[in-house]
């Protein structure tokens, strides 16, 4: 089936990884909805959008609130009248020592990262065509662990876990669901720790650099595509070889 009308909910999609997750599924012709947190981002990413040839429309949602996505979908269906993919995109990832981390601290992650994914999830399960497609941002936090960010590791492994339950339950209406688990990408919220932290970094990876936003992008663009019509309940590791040491 062409891509051409057809539309995909990308969260997170102002900036970094959902910025070019959101430009590949554009350039295969995806008619695009950018959500995110600030009006003024999501409207600058949608006009960028729209000069590669198609639709895109920008919609502020705080993807942990149940009223928010719920809005986020009415919307969709109401400007394209139908919705085909959802990638959920959104998520944080600030570090905490486990002895200072707090209850919120661990709420707020689990809120942004999991509770989004679901229900995200839940309202594209409602409207989403035989052959539509979820996937979900991961991390290679998944499957390994990281100091300073347990409570992240926890809600990517609950989001590779969820992937393969839901997507047994979504099998019979033949909607896949997968995963994509990033390593080390290049991204405005990942180059904090400057030009050693880096090295260090590359230092581990086989393939020897930093991924791109590019390489998740490419991922997610084949499990949204039919090219990928027979993979479902996976999760699609990209990482350069890192966790292969």
């Amino acid at each position: 089936m062409a891509t051409k009308n057809k539309t995909v909910i990308v969260t997170g999609a102002a900036k970094g990884i959902g910025k070019g997750i959101a430009i590949a599924l554009a350039k295969d012709g995806f008619n695009i909805v950018v959500a995110d947190m600030k009006q003024d981002e999501c409207d600058a990413a949608a006009k960028e959008l729209q000069a590669l040839g198609v639709e895109s429309v920008g919609i502020v949602c705080d993807v942990s609130s149940a009223a928010a996505v719920e809005g986020l979908f009415k919307q969709t269906v109401a400007k394209f009248g139908k919705l085909d993919a959802l990638v959920n995109n959104a998520g944080v990832y600030p570090f905490v020592p486990f002895d200072k981390m707090t209850e919120a601290d661990w709420d707020k992650v689990m809120t942004v990262n999991l509770k989004s994914v679901f229900l995200c999830s839940h309202e594209a399960a409602k409207v989403l065509p035989p052959g539509g497609r979820i996937v979900s941002v991961s991390s290679v936090a998944s499957l390994i662990g990281f100091e300073g960010l347990t409570h992240y590791c926890a809600s990517k492994g609950g989001i590779n876990a969820f992937t393969r339950a839901l997507a047994l339950e979504l099998a019979p209406r033949k909607i896949t669901v997968n995963a994509v688990a990033p390593g080390a990408i290049n991204t405005p919220g990942a180059s904090g720790g400057g030009d050693e932290q880096t090295k260090q970094t590359v230092a581990l990876i086989p393939l020897a650099r930093m991924g791109e936003p590019a390489d998740i992008a490419n991922a997610v663009a084949f499990l949204v595509s039919d090219k990928s019509d027979y993979i479902t309940g996976q999760v699609i590791v990209v990482d350069g070889g890192w966790t292969l040491r």
